[in-house]
């Protein structure tokens, strides 16, 4: 069954999630979010994948030229891979949030490590549906995989709402392989399977921000095959 909005995304789907992220699975991807050699492969595919995805938005980000006076709401922010380069770059303010107390923990630390101060980068324990406030640029990396089309179709409007200028998202792109490769996964047992994953179909992405005023105007497709696949799409404010 589809959710119809994202107040009701997860349900017990989302405590699912946020026990996950809370318990077992923080140091797994705490460890793939660091320089850490204490991964396996498919953990080192996700690493570079991600990392991919990260440094292409703060290229975009960058291609403006004026960050330092743009503000930031980084949803979804894990343990601060891309608000921590973000901030070094001299983002004048960023929103960093995060289902999990414990990868906003970590996120935090390496904030102080890094010398980040908490007037530049508030960090809050949030869903991505109760976020507030208004930024000139919204980022949400690598989390609609814990959504359903229809519920992942209601956050980016949500999540538009927020934007003054700005919306970038990244998703897990449904096509006929990946189902098959999904398909064939969900037959063997795992911890990484701890919990859900989606694909999404970009076509109704494209709609949802189109329906609040966005639009698309980047695209990347990342694919460290078989293990990371992630789409990568700009809007901006028509």
């Amino acid at each position: 069954m589809v959710p119809p909005s994202p107040s009701t995304t997860t349900g017990n789907e989302k405590e699912v999630v946020r026990a996950y992220f809370n318990g077992t699975g923080f140091e797994r991807w705490r460890r793939i979010y660091s320089n850490t050699q204490d991964v396996n492969r498919v953990q080192e595919h996700i690493r570079r994948g991600h990392n991919k995805t990260v440094a292409a938005v703060l290229h975009w980000l960058q291609e403006d030229g004026d960050v330092k006076i743009r503000s930031f709401c980084d949803a979804g922010c894990g343990v601060g891979s891309l608000t921590l380069p973000l901030a070094a770059m001299g983002a004048r303010r960023i929103a960093a949030s995060d289902l999990s107390e414990a990868m906003l923990s970590e996120a935090r630390q390496r904030a102080v490590a890094a010398g980040v101060s908490a007037e530049q980068v508030r960090f809050h324990v949030a869903d991505l549906e109760a976020l507030g406030g208004e930024f000139h640029t919204v980022v949400c990396l690598d989390v609609f995989i814990h959504y359903p089309q229809q519920a992942a179709e209601a956050m980016v409007r949500h999540l538009a709402s927020l934007s003054q200028n700005r919306l970038i998202v990244s998703f897990a792109p449904y096509s006929l392989s990946l189902s098959l490769l999904k398909a064939v996964g969900s037959m063997f047992p795992g911890a990484s399977k701890a919990t859900r994953a989606y694909t999404l179909k970009e076509s109704g992405i494209v709609a949802a921000a189109a329906a609040a005023g966005f639009r698309p105007t980047g695209r990347h497709l990342f694919c460290n095959a078989p293990f990371y696949f992630s789409r990568l799409l700009e809007f901006q404010r028509c």
